[in-house]
């Protein structure tokens, strides 16, 4: 199996066991290794579930070419995000598993903000 592919899908699983339900963005990420990477999940998965409906949303309300060039700019996005994120991962020690995981995090809230910001201009 591929590394960012890899990295992705250990990433993007969620567990709720440390960050509180997957819809508390403001949790505390400390502990353990293991702890922080999987509360840093649930986070990344909070913020995907949000991404995905405002990119749903504003795929359904525009025009068949924005619909269209959306779909294109999302599906090079996630590329972008993981073989980003990848890079972090591939870092030394128990850290790098810190930092890919705070990537994901943090890069799939911005993605998720944004979207909804163009969302409320529609």
């Amino acid at each position: 199996m591929r590394p960012i592919l890899i990295l992705a899908i250990a990433i993007a699983s969620t567990t709720a066991a440390y960050a509180g339900e997957p819809g508390d963005p403001d949790a505390t990420c400390d502990g353990s290794t293991y702890e922080m990477v999987e509360c840093l999940k649930a986070k990344t998965a909070y913020w995907d579930k949000r991404m995905t409906i405002a990119y749903q949303r504003m795929r359904n309300a525009g025009a068949p070419k924005q619909r269209e060039q959306l779909l294109i700019a999302q599906r090079l996005w996630i590329q972008y995000r993981d073989a980003n994120c990848l890079y972090y991962g591939l870092g030394e020690g128990t850290i790098a598993r810190i930092e890919a995981g705070e990537c994901m995090r943090s890069m799939t809230e911005a993605r998720a903000k944004e979207l909804e910001g163009k969302e409320d201009r529609n």
